[in-house]
């Protein structure tokens, strides 16, 4: 009896050692405090080939209105109109149907369609409002639309300054006034692709990285600054005293 009573007790002991080892949340990470799952399968870089010469690059127009300064070369294929160059600053070319914008156009298809169709194992569902999340490397999805809006957003590289972020909206992005994209842990803005199904439009002061392949249009609200690219394939980009520089 004293031997099947202290069997009996050294179980009991066992489940509620092995029972408070549990974790009964899947989406809980030490290593994020925000709970989004760390990804294993590393995603290579998005090749933007020709694109990449442009810092703006837009399918029907470009216009702007007040002191934007921009950092690269500006493309427009197949519109014609440019406006707002004076006041806004280029430094570097206008390219309006040359070999240049139109050989960038049919690269920006090429690197949109790469990223749309990117799948994998680790694949991360967003939605809504991601304002105060962490990302950490690896391929993200919506199947609407996405803003930054209470809180900003992080893309932590976890130290590996090769790290690509890709990040598929199905429809429209958007950022509210004053937010911001913030990088840490060596991540870097020419590692971070935007896919967006539809429009992209950011707020007031907002302060934004990586490169945006919108399928639709672009806008800049007044004061707001992008470290990357804006590429919009078929309609176009609205500047207001913005600041865009491609690295």
């Amino acid at each position: 009896m004293k031997t099947r009573k202290l069997v009996e007790t050294l179980a009991i002991a066992s489940i509620v050692l092995f029972g408070g080892c549990t974790n009964n949340d899947p989406t809980k990470n030490v290593d994020n405090p925000n709970g989004i799952p760390l990804q294993t399968v590393v995603m290579p870089i998005v090749v933007m080939a020709g694109a990449s010469d442009f810092a703006l690059l837009a399918g029907s127009a470009v216009t702007n209105t007040g002191a934007t300064n921009i950092t690269g070369n500006l493309g427009l294929s197949p519109g014609t109109s440019i406006g707002g160059f004076p006041p806004g600053i280029l430094t570097g070319t206008q390219q309006i149907n040359t070999h240049l914008a139109t050989q960038g156009k049919l690269d920006l298809t090429a690197a949109y369609n790469d990223a749309a169709g990117r799948t994998s194992t680790d694949i991360v569902t967003l939605s809504g409002n991601i304002g105060g999340l962490t990302l950490t490397p690896g391929l993200y999805k919506s199947t609407s639309s996405l803003a930054i809006s209470s809180g900003d957003l992080t893309f932590d590289a976890k130290g590996n300054s090769n790290a690509v972020f890709i990040i598929q909206v199905a429809s429209s992005l958007t950022t509210t006034s004053a937010r911001k994209v913030v990088l840490t842990n060596a991540a870097s803005a020419s590692n971070i692709f935007w896919q967006v199904g539809s429009s992209a439009t950011f707020g007031t002061t907002s302060v934004f990285k990586g490169t945006i392949m919108a399928m639709q249009s672009i806008t800049f609200n007044t004061g707001a600054t992008l470290d990357g690219r804006a590429l919009a394939r078929t309609g176009g980009i609205v500047l207001a005293g913005n600041t865009i520089v491609t690295r």
